[in-house]
């Protein structure tokens, strides 16, 4: 039996359940490059009734039969794919790691599906809806074409898009060093998101008074 919630975010969201989601991969194309890395960060309102960070979820991923893996991103993302300990597991098997967490969340907040939060999360929603193709998963919890935009957001807010840029602008803590490893760059922005959407309740309360 699922935990319930402390403050179930089902009326916040229109029944969605913000899950942030990041993917490195090994080129643009999600129906020929290979997804490497996922990460998803599953955000929850606490007793105080702000958002924050609930649970965390991540794994490396053996490249598909077949993909193709460009060398310019590799570059880009450190990310060696044959690497011996990398402990990588099959497409289908990362989806599901993450995919049963997350339908339990969304259980516990009584709402209908997840929603995945990204920076630019067109990217990441094409890589995941074409693994989910390539392995005939049928219960996906995400909708399948519906985000929210943390660049978006923090070029309301901070007048930044860049991650690195809205973070320093809003105060979070920021390591080169780490950026491009999915868990890493999942965290930041979940941590982004829950700070705007803390934020504009913050102020909506002002405007109220």
């Amino acid at each position: 039996m699922d935990t319930p919630a402390i403050i179930p975010l089902d009326k916040r969201f229109r029944g969605y359940l913000p899950v942030v989601v990041d993917i490195e991969t090994a080129g643009f194309n999600p129906k020929k490059n290979a997804m490497l890395e996922i990460a998803a960060v599953i955000v929850e309102l606490n007793s105080e009734g702000n958002l924050a960070i609930t649970e965390r979820y991540s794994t490396h991923v053996i490249p598909f039969k077949n993909s193709e893996l460009d060398e310019a991103a590799l570059k880009f993302n450190g990310i060696d794919p044959h690497h011996p300990f990398r402990m990588a597991v099959e497409e289908h098997d990362a989806l599901e790691l993450l995919f049963k967490p997350i339908r339990h969340a969304v259980k516990r907040n009584h709402c209908t599906r997840a929603i995945l939060v990204g920076h630019n999360p067109a990217f990441d929603i094409g890589f995941l809806n074409a693994a989910i193709t390539r392995t005939h998963i049928k219960r996906s919890p995400f909708h399948p074409f519906s985000t929210f935009d943390t660049a978006t957001l923090g070029g309301l807010a901070y007048q930044q898009t860049v991650l690195a840029k809205i973070a320093q602008a809003a105060g979070i803590e920021w390591d080169n060093d780490k950026a491009h490893s999915a868990l890493y760059d999942a965290e930041k922005t979940a941590e982004l998101f829950c700070m705007i959407v803390n934020r504009w309740k913050q102020l909506a309360a002002l405007d109220a008074g």
